[in-house]
């Protein structure tokens, strides 16, 4: 850090010359850091509206003077070789928080974000454990990763942190899993990706604010040649299945590869296989169409659109984006919409990074830490009340609450200046549900698209497709050359197609069946002991956040649980059935009187018995609260001569004593 310093005044013309393109929120938070004044740091309250850097307006001559005060103060850490300074105490972070942001930030919030950006002197979520005398069983314990995209980067950065060892299976030839897998025209992020990326591994040098997929992927290759994991990772290996062996107390995982079959044994089997499995609608001759058919999930560079007349049958995120990459290349595009979606613009969708703020964050300590907050803030749970229904609300079939109907308004609103007007557009556009009874999407300038001559959007349902083109119920047959399928992926199906079974020999596809997955937390579930699910039941986000964050969470979690098998010397782990039901129990509750059960609202989140499956109703800090602690009592543990008692302990629906 001293070198930090260092390298922010060794150039003053650079940084005199970087603050005055830098965004000055993060500026002001870094001076009143470093010097614990507050004066210029409140004067810009009055002036901030959010977290964004578009919401701030702070006057010209307010800016000049925290730049001038900051550029001193950074040649006095350097001058005097000062190390940074402790970290603030918790109301004063607070304090900073609350004014950046030009609003509140409630207590809670603080130890979250000072984990999250590495404000203190160790990394709470890397393993806990003690080098001794643990260490012996920490390399006797063996774990198996199934997948190498976030979820399982970030499990095997912790493990080989922990000198635990692992090995990684990725079906695919290199890692990166959705980011390598995905990669159609206007394929990228629409979470913010200063946000989107893992806090031990920030990546200072995006090239926008909401990157495309080569970038997002470049990130995670850099991760993985930055930690050594590659040495870990086994490409081009399908698992088919893992079987527990309860007298043995281990994971025998079949896998298979261009070679052949194997099975290989495990304390610990941790899957991150995400929700990578294209879902392709069944339509009624599709198998007829004479052209070409491609799946934004599985895109084909091959197939040429230039010129050509396109279908494009879906308008959720991935739809969103292609249909704008390729609308002025092609002949005609028509577009199928079943369900219109909530978009909003963001004024840094389609902006670069200027070479100020790549400099300030790349050169003066604390600024990308207090970039990040700024972002996690903005981009999270400030809109999660928006979600809840207010059972005295008048206008229940068009919103739940007042925020949420303020909020409908907006996009509206914001709908027709992009539709120039255009009413009969707008009609079709606007759903009949709620905002964020689906995933509130970014606009990628569709609604521009959507006026242009060439482009035409279709709301009658599909009857069927014919050797030429796609014929409505209405009867009308639009032609086209190539369909593109933008329907997302076969998301409840969690695990699917890998056989998993337990104990008892109970498969999870049969406690689960095809759409009703359950878990502790996301991650644990009774009768399979020592798995862990990530991105599992109830974790997704929809109101905001980032998934990465949630990877974070779920993998330090299955850190300490690890940890407490590794020092009290448990063979297995599992979670209790009473506690794993009440947990669920909860989570159906919660869900209740929420958005995503509105009536009017359809989506992959929910099941056939209208059950929400997929979707958190947490808010980040509640998520981040229950995942802080592995509580033994919540799980039967037991050790290698104690199986049987084990077992016994499972059918009494007690915990076992070490």
């Amino acid at each position: 850090m001293q070198a930090t310093f260092q390298s922010a005044v060794q150039d003053e013309a650079a940084l005199r010359a970087a603050l005055q393109q830098a965004d000055i929120v993060p500026s002001l938070l870094v001076l009143t850091h470093l010097t614990g004044d507050f004066d210029l740091l409140e004067q810009a309250a009055p002036y901030i509206a959010g977290g964004w850097n578009y919401q701030e307006s702070v006057p010209q001559a307010l800016r000049e003077t925290a730049q001038e005060q900051l550029i001193r103060v950074l040649k006095d850490y350097a001058g005097r070789d000062r190390p940074l300074p402790a970290l603030p105490p918790h109301d004063v972070l607070q304090r900073m928080m609350s004014a950046s942001v030009g609003s509140n930030v409630p207590s809670e919030y603080v130890p979250m974000f000072v984990e999250e950006l590495r404000l203190g002197e160790r990394d709470t979520r890397a393993f806990q454990g003690d080098a001794t005398p643990s260490y012996d069983a920490r390399e006797t314990l063996q774990v198996v990763i199934v997948g190498a995209g976030i979820a399982g980067i970030c499990a095997g950065v912790r493990l080989k942190q922990a000198g635990i060892p692992f090995v990684i299976l990725e079906r695919n030839a290199k890692p990166g899993g959705t980011w390598y897998e995905n990669h159609y025209p206007g394929c990228g992020v629409d979470t913010p990706n200063h946000f989107y990326s893992f806090s031990f591994c920030p990546n200072e040098n995006w090239s926008r604010y909401f990157c495309s997929q080569d970038e997002i992927w470049a990130y995670l290759n850099a991760v993985v040649d930055k930690f050594g994991l590659d040495e870990h990772i086994q490409y081009g290996v399908e698992v088919n299945g893992a079987r527990y062996n309860e007298e043995r107390a281990v994971w025998e995982v079949e896998k298979q590869n261009a070679d052949g079959q194997e099975d290989l044994v495990c304390n610990c089997l941790i899957t991150a296989v995400g929700h990578n499995i294209p879902s392709t609608p069944s339509i009624t001759g599709l198998e007829n169409f004479g052209g070409q058919v491609v799946h934004t999930a599985r895109w084909d560079h091959t197939v040429e659109l230039a010129g050509k007349r396109v279908a494009v049958i879906g308008t959720g995120a991935s739809g969103m984006q292609v249909g704008p990459a390729v609308v002025d290349s092609v002949e005609k595009l028509t577009v199928f919409q079943r369900t219109p979606h909530w978009a909003m613009g963001n004024p840094n969708y389609h902006k670069a990074v200027s070479e100020g703020q790549l400099w300030a964050l790349n050169n003066i300590p604390l600024f990308g830490q207090w970039h990040r907050f700024l972002i996690f803030w903005a981009a999270s749970d400030m809109v999660h009340e928006h979600l809840h229904v207010d059972p005295t609300w008048d206008q229940p079939a068009l919103s739940l609450n007042a925020q949420n109907h303020k909020l409908r308004e907006t996009i509206i609103e914001y709908m027709r200046k992009e539709l120039d007007g255009d009413e009969e557009l707008l009609r079709k556009c606007t759903p009949s549900y709620p905002p964020y009874g689906k995933r509130l999407l970014r606009d990628n300038h569709w609604f521009r698209m959507l006026r242009k001559p060439n482009v035409e959007l279709v709301t009658d349902a599909i009857s069927h497709i014919s050797h030429d083109g796609i014929v409505t119920k209405s009867g009308d047959e639009h032609p086209a050359d190539v369909l593109v399928m933008a329907t997302g992926f076969s998301a409840a199906k969690l695990l699917w197609p890998m056989e998993i079974v337990g104990t008892h020999g109970r498969s999870i596809r049969s406690i689960w069946g095809d759409d009703d997955p359950r878990a502790y937390k996301g991650m644990s579930v009774p009768g399979f002991p020592n798995l862990f699910v990530l991105a599992g039941p109830n974790t997704a986000l929809s109101h905001g956040g980032s998934a990465v964050f949630q990877i974070e969470c779920q993998v330090a979690y299955t850190l300490r649980a690890i940890q407490a098998m590794i020092e009290n010397g448990y063979a297995s782990i599992e979670v209790r059935a009473d506690i794993h039901d009440a947990y669920n129990n909860q989570i159906d509750q919660m869900h209740q009187g929420m958005v995503w059960m509105h009536p009017g609202v359809t989506s992959w989140y929910k099941n056939k018995n209208n059950r929400v499956t997929m979707t958190s109703p947490w808010r980040l800090v509640d998520f981040w609260r229950i995942t802080r602690e592995f509580d033994e009592t919540e799980y039967i543990c037991a050790q290698p001569a104690r199986t049987q008692s084990a077992q016994q302990a499972r059918q009494a629906n007690c915990v076992m004593e070490a």
